[in-house]
């Protein structure tokens, strides 16, 4: 038998028969009929007959004599073809016989391994691939003055070498265990403070200077990863989370998509050491996807376990029509996810086609809440208003997160919400001269006529997120299998479409404030061309909270719970109606929703706007599920203000309580939202006392990199480990002023500084002048509570890290805020547009009347010193207001001339210039006098 089986030819694979058949059909049907009929059963039907008697012999070894027609051949011949039937019934005989004979050798091959006690290697399932080890990297530093030496990071070892220039053996190795601290330099952007443990000396800290921010940056990242690797924690507390957008133009992708999975390519990318790290959370949202929901999603696990050796998992998968949303996990985080939500919401022609729209997905890493939405919006120049009502529409539609958080704006929902797609957006400028600044990549003069950032800064849509500095080409319309030329004409029926190059594909965020998150990359490639946009990618460095587990079991010692208590809350709206409202407050910390009583105050200082205040016997006590300071330093307060009669929300926000865990009362002051729009401002005093024995704290992965300025003393034996600064959200980019009749709705922009004092935006002239006086800090951003946040040019060259830069460590809590009452309250970007050209002034007059509302409270010792206060106030720093019950101290002269902040000195004629100028604006010049003399009760 065996004999037999050898001489017998080697079968005919059955794909290249079903090829070779189908080859000789099509030429017979070019030929005569009865030729192509011969050809098929003398040529096709002699080769299956052939292999198929091989395998009919070779299957009666492993088993009886069995018919060798399977149920395809016994089916009737329903064509009008039976030899062409009867041919294709053999080749799946074939592919049957061959898979059952695979089964029944594997089989026959174990009997015989397990009879006679043999091992087969070939046989042993083959282990779990895991993920590619990271290879040791070196950099080159200089130590000292002049000394040069060479950094090795060992990230699977976990160790750090240094060696000096041109020796042989290292100086010093250093254990990751023994690293206590990394402190980024600010006025060095390559240089690197590393304090660590030794044997003899209690603590070292040694200084070394890269070649570049980004290889200093590649280092940090690689001592942070060998951390996590390393760690005994059980749960992690940071994380990578990578975002993607792509409108793929309905044509398949190209075979590799290495370089948008692994952040290369243009604007700001990681450096080579670091860009084949794997992240934690991959989220992939594309446009005009033509391929099947299985198909992209097996297509990209493929791709990442190509390149990371990694089998990622897969968390969610939503889809409208072309648009579809992927979010993979790593495996040992698949455990870590609960809570997974999707939605989508059509926003095509009458809000019924989905071609255009967004689909979202939401879920829970251990504690820590994430929203992703991917949408495509309308296209054209011409249709800004269309995208700006659309995304309402999905803030409104989109069915994400915690069910009893339903009623508040979807952008409160979650610890970290991604946005993200093609928004469409386009450039207001002719297409010639976009051209002509890409090619100088002058690109600060083209994002500042970007139809998304105008609109932002009119608070139309994206309130309060930020955005990656944009340092990369727009990535719309270039010509299909090229980057070198954009296509800007678009030839159709009714004309041609000017189609100006434009960043339509956008990726922006917004976290709940006190919260760790750090944009590492935002850039698009340069070598995927099948579609005419350009890739985008984003990465982020995110802090993340554990399920946390008390140490002490619950019940187990009786002791004093933590408490919320509240002082007062005042509130500034624009109710539908004057009825009565209270507060509803939420948090994951509470085990059910809790209700104020009714507003004990009432006024209406402002026509149209309510002023609502709340006494401390009308708040309620809150008692946190667990009071320990550990869990509750990461959590948040979401507050509802709502009417008595309609129970109609008027406006949402969030409050983080880790700066308010005190002894006594703090200050916060936040903005109200509803549904996409900011419609008013709450603050108050509160304070959350914890028990003694629950104020223990660990130090957190994201706070063991901070920042020290350069004349900062050195470490001594005993290492001071500053906390990283307060995280500030980058400012709405600066756009050029338009005429005031480009805004329409006083109503969309109300309450921006509510109840701080109107501050007249400089004009042109004045900002070039500034800038020209100190070239070397460049644009500087500012954050929502006016904290200076770094210019594009100083995130790029500090790593990206949007943190604000004080003189030396923080003091105080890690991510504490500054004083408050040292800030200043923010500007409308409004203002700063409107007020130039003199137009509508409606929000100036809402702050003024605000402010000289406020005459009695703020001095209620004499009318005159009230109005010398708040006229000084009109272009000057306002402090908070006092807490209540206690009297605002009247400035000494002494204090005048130290010119503390918030103490206010000023002559006659100075106060005449502010107030005239001030009603100025509002064409109440003849008023100014009858102002001074008899008050606001004159206007």
């Amino acid at each position: 038998m065996a004999g037999d089986l050898v001489e017998q030819p080697s079968p005919v694979k059955p794909s290249t028969l079903a090829e070779n058949v189908v080859k000789r059909r099509r030429k017979g049907k070019r030929e005569s009929g009865a030729p192509g009929m011969l050809m098929y059963q003398t040529g096709g039907q002699s080769e299956i007959d052939f292999t198929l008697a091989g395998l009919e012999m070779l299957a009666r070894v492993f088993d009886p004599p069995m018919s060798p027609r399977s149920p395809a051949r016994e089916q009737s011949l329903l064509t009008s073809d039976p030899d062409l039937e009867l041919l294709l019934n053999k080749i799946s005989t074939v592919n049957h016989l061959l898979s059952s004979l695979e089964k029944k050798v594997l089989k026959s091959l174990k009997e015989r391994a397990s009879r006679h006690n043999l091992a087969l290697p070939s046989l042993v399932a083959a282990p779990r691939r895991a993920a590619k080890p990271l290879a040791v990297q070196s950099f080159e530093v200089k130590v000292g003055k002049s000394q040069r030496a060479v950094l090795t990071v060992d990230v699977e070892l976990g160790t750090v070498t240094i060696t000096k220039k041109g020796s042989t053996s290292p100086e010093e190795t250093i254990p990751q265990d023994r690293i206590l601290q990394l402190i980024k330099y600010l006025s060095v952007q390559s240089k690197v403070r590393l304090v660590y443990d030794r044997e003899l000396q209690k603590s070292l800290s040694r200084d070394f200077v890269f070649p570049s921010a980004r290889k200093r940056e590649a280092f940090c990242q690689l001592l942070q990863l060998m951390k996590i690797q390393h760690s005994n924690l059980d749960e992690p507390d940071l994380i990578s989370v990578y975002v993607g957008t792509w409108n793929m133009g309905s044509t398949p992708p190209p075979r590799s998509l290495a370089s948008w999975l692994t952040s290369r390519g243009l604007g700001h990318t990681q450096d080579e050491t670091t860009a084949c790290i794997p992240h934690d959370i991959y989220v992939v949202g594309t446009q005009e996807n033509s391929l099947g929901d299985r198909e992209w999603v097996e297509f990209l696990r493929t791709s990442l376990k190509t390149l990371m050796g990694i089998d990622y998992r897969v968390v969610a998968l939503q889809c409208l029509w072309s648009i579809k949303m992927v979010v993979l996990v790593k495996p040992e985080h698949e455990r870590r996810i609960s809570h997974v939500h999707s939605s989508s919401v059509k926003t095509g022609i009458a809000n019924t086609l989905g071609n255009k729209g967004a689909v979202g997905v939401s879920f829970l890493f251990n504690g820590t809440s994430f929203g992703f939405v991917n949408c495509h919006l309308a296209s054209g120049s011409e249709k800004t208003q269309r995208r700006n009502q659309s995304y309402s529409d999905i803030l409104r539609s989109l069915a994400l997160g915690d069910k009893r958080l339903s009623a508040f704006d979807l952008t409160l929902r979650f610890t970290h919400l991604f946005w993200f797609g093609d928004l469409n957006y386009r450039l207001d400028m002719d297409v010639q001269d976009v051209l002509a600044h890409i090619t100088k990549r002058e690109f600060g003069t083209l994002l500042a006529v970007d139809q998304l950032n105008l609109e932002r800064e009119k608070n139309k849509v994206f309130l309060r997120f930020s955005e990656g500095d944009i340092s990369f080409p727009p990535t719309y319309r270039y010509e299909r299998g090229s980057r070198d030329s954009y296509m800007w004409q678009k030839f159709k029926p009714t004309g041609v479409r000017i189609n100006v190059p434009s960043w339509c594909d956008r990726i922006l965020w917004k976290s709940h404030p006190e919260t760790h998150v750090v944009c590492k990359s935002y850039g698009c490639t340069d070598d995927i061309v099948t579609s005419d946009h350009s890739p985008v990618f984003a990465t982020f460095e995110v802090g993340v909270t554990s399920q946390f587990v008390p140490k002490k079991a619950p019940g187990s010692v009786p002791e004093a719970l933590a408490c919320i208590e509240w002082e007062s809350i005042e509130v500034i709206i624009k109710p539908s109606s004057r009825s009565k409202c209270y507060i509803e407050f939420h948090s994951y910390c509470l085990e059910e929703a809790q209700w104020s009583g009714e507003n004990t105050s009432q006024s209406c200082d402002s026509p149209g706007f309510l002023k609502l205040g709340w006494a401390a016997k009308n708040l309620p006590v809150l008692s946190p599920i667990l009071p320990d300071l550990e869990y509750l330093g990461d959590q948040h307060l979401l507050l509802s203000v709502k009417g008595v009669e309609s129970c109609e929300s008027y406006g949402e926000c969030c409050i983080a309580m880790r700066p308010m865990i005190s002894s006594t009362a703090q200050q916060f002051e936040t903005f109200l939202f509803h549904r996409g729009e900011e419609t008013g401002s709450m603050r108050g005093w509160m304070k959350i006392q914890v028990p003694k024995g629950r104020r223990s704290t660990r130090e957190r992965l994201y706070e063991w990199i901070s920042f020290e300025e350069e004349d900062a003393e050195p470490v001594a034996d005993t290492p001071v480990c500053p906390k990283p600064p307060p995280q500030c959200l980058r400012s709405r980019p600066h756009s050029l002023p338009e005429p005031a009749a480009s805004y329409t709705n006083p109503a969309y922009f109300i309450f921006e500084g509510v109840p701080n004092t109107w501050v007249p935006a400089p004009s042109a002239g004045e900002a070039h002048e500034k800038q020209a006086e100190s070239p070397e800090q460049g644009q500087q951003h500012w954050s929502p509570l006016r904290t200076r946040v770094p210019s594009p040019s100083e995130e790029e060259q500090w790593g990206g890290r949007s943190h604000c830069m004080p003189r030396g460590p923080s003091p105080g809590h890690p991510l504490s805020p500054p004083s408050l009452g040292q800030q200043k309250r923010p500007k409308s970007a409004v203002l700063a547009r409107d007020t130039a050209g003199l137009g509508d002034c409606s929000l100036t007059a809402l702050h003024m009347a605000t402010c000289l509302s406020q005459l009695d409270q703020l001095s209620p010792e004499g009318r005159g010193d009230s109005q010398r206060t708040l006229l000084h106030q009109t272009h000057s720093t306002v402090e908070l207001p006092p807490r209540p019950c206690r009297e605002l101290p009247r400035p000494t002269q002494d204090a005048h001339q130290r010119g503390h902040p918030g103490e206010w000195s000023c002559d006659r004629g100075e106060q005449s210039r502010g107030v005239s100028k001030c009603l100025g604006h509002l064409g109440l010049q003849q008023e100014a006098k009858g102002l001074q003399e008899r008050g606001w009760d004159h206007l």
